[in-house]
């Protein structure tokens, strides 16, 4: 069923919007980690092998996978983490963790973690809303942090949409902002990817965007109060809203068999802007290289 005009236009302003947004910066959500940047980018293709499932069924997906990345935004110290990944979706609807959710097909697939549905799902437009759980920064978690204050959890309301350009490229954006008012302020981010490569069983994309955010945001992830310069030793510093990054990516998956699939993925984020400036920062450039295996029903 092909989508009514005013709802094409809707999404072309929604679009538009999440562009503008790049006025007004930050991270935070999660999307501010490498290894996310690098999915967003990399999933952001249309949709291959083809499976369309009943607008009823139910699925799901179970795997793990283990990564290389940052302690945090910033930082230049590493480290390798295993982690556990899931999705379920019935319908429009769906919860995930991580990039679980991109599982259940090749591509197209740009909800993000947290619960979902789609508004709009045409062949070429798609849009929809989510809500997920911000964990915030245990400052005393990281070297870059250590001595400034802690940013409380919270939970996050994100818009998010995506237009197919052709079989082999899609233009994803979204944002996100904080619902609890607890520092985490707006996210918004706009994403191109291309698919590399596509057979029955294999499929390699690739992509390249930005994020940005508003001031609340960068003040509280990039940003050292009076009181912080004076327990944390750094100087004060007082970030406006902005571009928070660019980013590319690469990355894969290959079914092993109708329920089993392996994954991939490998990138590149560089910090900009104010998040750039902040003596948070110790190192601009951050990669990431994570693999995994899914089940999926």
């Amino acid at each position: 069923m092909k989508t009514p005009r005013v709802l094409d236009l809707i999404a072309v302003l929604i679009a538009i919007g999440t562009i503008g947004a790049t006025g007004a910066r930050a991270e935070g959500e999660g999307e501010g980690t490498v290894e996310e940047k690098v999915k967003s980018s990399s999933e952001a293709t249309s949709e291959g092998a083809g499976e369309v499932p009943s607008p009823t069924a139910f699925r799901y997906v179970l795997g793990t996978a283990v990564s290389w990345q940052p302690d945090g935004v910033g930082s230049r110290q590493s480290n390798v983490s295993p982690s556990l990944l899931w999705a379920v979706r019935w319908g429009r609807w769906r919860i995930s963790s991580g990039g679980a959710s991109a599982l259940f097909g090749f591509g197209r697939e740009v909800a993000g973690s947290g619960a979902s549905t789609q508004l709009i799902d045409s062949k070429r437009w798609r849009l929809g809303l989510s809500l997920r759980i911000d964990s915030g920064r245990k400052s005393s978690e990281a070297d870059t942090t250590a001595g400034l204050p802690n940013i409380k959890r919270t939970l996050r309301g994100r818009l998010f949409a995506s237009y197919v350009l052709n079989p082999d490229w899609q233009l994803s954006g979204s944002m996100s902002q904080d619902l609890l008012n607890h520092g985490g302020g707006l996210e918004a981010g706009l994403d191109l990817g291309w698919r590399l490569r596509q057979t029955q069983s294999t499929e390699w994309t690739a992509g390249v965007g930005f994020s940005a955010a508003d001031g609340q945001h960068m003040r509280s992830y990039f940003g050292v109060t009076p009181q912080g310069a004076v327990t944390s030793g750094l100087r004060e510093f007082v970030p406006s809203a902005g571009l928070r990054d660019v980013h590319a990516g690469i990355g894969f998956n290959h079914a092993l068999s109708p329920r089993w699939v392996v994954f991939g993925s490998a990138g590149v984020s560089r910090l900009i802007g104010p998040a750039a400036e902040s003596p948070l920062t110790q190192k601009a450039t951050g990669g990431q290289v994570g693999l995994g295996i899914a089940y999926r029903n």
